[in-house]
This record gives C-alpha cells, structure tokens and sequence, in this order.
C-alpha cells in the first residue's frame, strides 16, 4: 500500500523534508497504517528507508530495537521516534498523534454506532462473521511470535507457564510477566545461552551498498538528539506534569473513584504493562475492565476488538472502545448523554494509554542515538517475550470460548462459527492473506450467513 508517489531511490543524495512535507506523510500513514504492527513497521521501512531515503537500514532498525523493548505499541512509538529524529520534540509528537488520531475518530464512531444499534439484526450478522476471524488472527499472532522466539525447552516451559496461570490459575498478569522477567534475570547470571540463540549475522536485503540518506549510517547525531541531563529532567517533568494534570482535573469534576478517574489510573497501568503489543495486554485489559470494573462484558470486549482489526493504527486502540462502552454504559454523563460520556472515557483511555509512550521516546531517545552499535537485548527480556506467547495463546483459547463454544467447552460447539476460524486461519497462514482483507470477506460472510438464517439472532 503506498502513502504517497515519490521518486525510486537513486544515487543521488535525498533532499531533507521539511516540517510541512513530513507532516503531510505522518497523517497519511495514519489513515494508511492498516495490518498491525508488522504491516505499520514495514510500511514505515517502504516509505522512509527505501523510496523517501529520510532514514538508513540500521539507523531505522536501531530505533525499532529500542521500540521492541519498550512496554507500548512499538509501530506508534517507532513513528514518534523517527519523526523527533528529523525535526525535534514537536516533530516526535506530531507524528505519534497523527499515528493514532485517525484511529480515534473512527473507532469512537464505530463505538457508537455499535453501541446505539448493536442490536440490529446485519450488525449483529456482521460480527457473527468477524468474531471467528479475529480468534484467528490472535493464534496467528501466537504461532508467528512462536517462532521467533521459542527456540528451546526453557523457553517453551516458560511460555506454558504463563499460559497456565492466566488460562488456568487466572493469576493477574503483572505478576506473571514479573516473574518471567526474574526468572530471565536469574538464568543471565548463569547460563544465558538457554534464552537467547546465537546472534545471526546482519545483512542488507538486497546484499548491496545501501543507498545515501538523510540520516545516514555515518550521519552525526543532530544536535537535538545529543543526551542533556537537563533535557531529559524537562521531558520527564513535562510528561508527569501533564499526567498529574489530566489526573486532577478528572478528580475535580468527576470524584477520585468514578469512571473516568479509574480509567485514566487503569490505563496509566496498562500503558506501562504492554510489552508484547497489544495482544500481550488485552489479557490485562480483560481482566480489569470486564471482571474487576464491569466496564463492559466478555462479549462486547471480542466486539472491540474486531472493530480494533478492522481499522487503522495500533491494535491497542481498543482501549479507545473500551472507554467508549465504559462512557455509555454507566452513563458517567447522565442518561441523557450517553454517547457524550462514551466519547470523553473513550478519549480518557487514548490518552493516558499513549502519554506514557511520547515520554519513553522524547526521553530516551538521546541516549539510544549516542548508544548506537551497543543496545543489546537480555535474557530477562528475552524470558518476557516468552511468556508474551503463553499469554496471548490464553487469549486464543478465552476468544475461542466465547466464540465456538457459547455455551462452555463441555457442550457442542458452534459449528458455523468453527469452520469460519478453521478457513480464517488458513487463510492467514497457509495463503498469507492480509488483515483487512479478511475481516472484510469475514463481515461479508456473516452477513451472507444472516441472511440465510444461519447466523444467531440479534
């Protein structure tokens, strides 16, 4: 999918852009970035590694390092760093917002025609369609992460553990990426070789020299991007300023201990739980949201999340539907205003998911450059990635519970229903087919599906 037509690289060395060209290309990537975080990512490489030439390979593939370790939708925080790299602290934000503004807008609509007319029958037929399509997408998710990183017993042991204690313990999922982390930190002290396979050696794609960038290989570090004890005590005051802030305000007008309160301290936590993506957290968001608040039900946080496929930007932007249904739901505006308060929890939960991100970038960001050639990733990290899978493999088999089995695993499946994620899944596996397109042929098939009466009534 192309952003935009520009020049194929040449020789010939790249003209910097400017504020208003790069701000063109951050929004039309945020309409653009469909696929999730390995579409956004290498969509991101197409255009400003390959055709745009703004960035070089490894400068490009040193910022994603640092993004994978961060909690937090690495293709956003990517997009936040690359745009700080070329034009400052307003260049790094305007960037990451456009990632997610897009997103926002659609899904708050989305939200709220679902929530105002989820009960219609072709809404209804719909999502019949789409939910088997999503648990696919999730088993996809922890099959490709699988094979990344389960390259031993003790990774797979680790993975089977956390996925027994969230399937089957339903032990909290902080405490479980904890423990893995320790356990990562106790085996690099002693053989780290169990955790983390030889490093392979790195290679351009093609094998040939890259071509002139921007920001190149040999280009120094921009003045701004150099690391200043000041700056980064600026940043980190700014960033807890404007939580303490956002905080206060929704205190004042709403109470300390109601919703919009409690989301805004809810997804603080989860914006610094997310390592993994997205898939990783939705266990936690889960967990708080439909259990311990009451926020929404099991059923509607699947709704959620095939809403969250089947639009642009991070997947963690189900938090914005989250909020929404919370909003709507408990009314925190009075009944009178029920989409109102849908809207101002759904913007309660973006923000205070992504604060946390625009810091780590602005922040760090100085000390990655000046550390280039030397991050390394750890066996605690490499432990976390590892239980990563054997959470989002609990996700898989929660979905696949509500979805094909309605009425609890004891009793027959939906037959329908099973034989769309078995062809959804094959789909995606055998024959590569994208997100987007998917969810699309699933949302006709559920239709179809209503249609012909096969398909649960609304």
């Amino acid at each position: 999918m192309r952003v935009a037509d520009v020049p194929s690289p040449s020789s010939a060395a790249p003209v910097a852009p400017g504020f208003g060209e790069a701000l063109r290309f951050w929004l039309k990537l945020g309409f653009v970035s469909f696929g999730g975080p390995a579409g956004q990512i290498a969509l991101m490489h197409q255009e400003l590694v390959e055709r745009r030439r703004w960035i070089s390979e490894r400068r490009f593939l040193h910022a994603l390092n640092y993004c994978m370790l961060l909690p937090g939708p690495e293709a956003q925080q990517l997009a936040t760093y690359l745009g700080w790299l070329l034009h400052r602290s307003w260049g790094g934000i305007v960037a990451g917002v456009l990632f997610v503004l897009p997103s926002l807008v659609l899904l708050v609509a989305l939200s709220w025609i679902y929530a105002a007319f989820g009960d219609v029958k072709w809404v209804a037929g719909a999502f019949y369609g789409i939910k088997p399509a999503v648990t696919a997408i999730v088993i996809q998710a922890a099959v490709r992460m699988g094979r990344r990183t389960l390259h031993g017993p003790v990774p797979w042991g680790i993975a089977a553990g956390a996925f027994a204690a969230i399937a089957l313990l339903e032990l909290p999922f902080p405490g479980v990426i904890a423990s893995a982390a320790a356990l990562g930190w106790w085996l690099r002290r002693r053989s780290p070789a169990l955790l983390m396979p030889p490093p392979a050696p790195a290679k351009h794609p093609s094998g040939a020299p890259a071509a002139p960038a921007v920001l190149g290989d040999d280009t120094p570090v921009p003045p701004h991007a150099r690391f200043s004890q000041a700056r980064l005590t600026v940043v980190l005051l700014g960033g807890g300023a404007l939580w303490l802030t956002g905080m206060l305000v929704l205190a004042a007008s709403f109470g300390y201990r109601d919703v919009p309160s409690a989301m805004a301290w809810f997804f603080t936590k989860a914006a610094l739980l997310t390592f993994g993506g997205a898939y990783a957290v939705l266990p936690y968001v889960y967990q708080g949201a439909v259990s311990g608040h009451g926020w929404l039900t099991g059923a509607q946080m699947i709704d959620g999340l095939a809403l969250g496929e089947s639009t642009p930007g991070p997947l963690i932007m189900v938090v914005a539907f989250v909020g929404f249904m919370g909003g709507w739901n408990l009314q925190v505006l009075g009944p009178a205003w029920p989409a109102a308060g849908g809207m101002l929890c759904a913007v309660v939960a973006t923000f205070f998911t992504f604060l946390p991100s625009f810091v780590f970038i602005l922040a760090g960001g100085p000390a990655v450059e000046s550390s280039r050639g030397s991050l390394r990733v750890g066996a605690p990290l490499a432990a976390v990635s590892a239980a990563v899978v054997g959470v989002i493999a609990s996700l898989a088999v929660f979905f696949a519970g509500h979805v094909m089995w309605p009425e609890g695993f004891g009793h027959a499946p939906d037959w329908v229903a099973l034989v769309l994620c078995a062809a959804a899944l094959a789909a995606l596996l055998r024959f590569q087919v994208g997100v987007p397109v998917l969810i699309v042929v699933a949302l006709l098939a559920g239709l179809a599906l209503s249609a012909a009466g096969l398909a649960p009534a609304a």
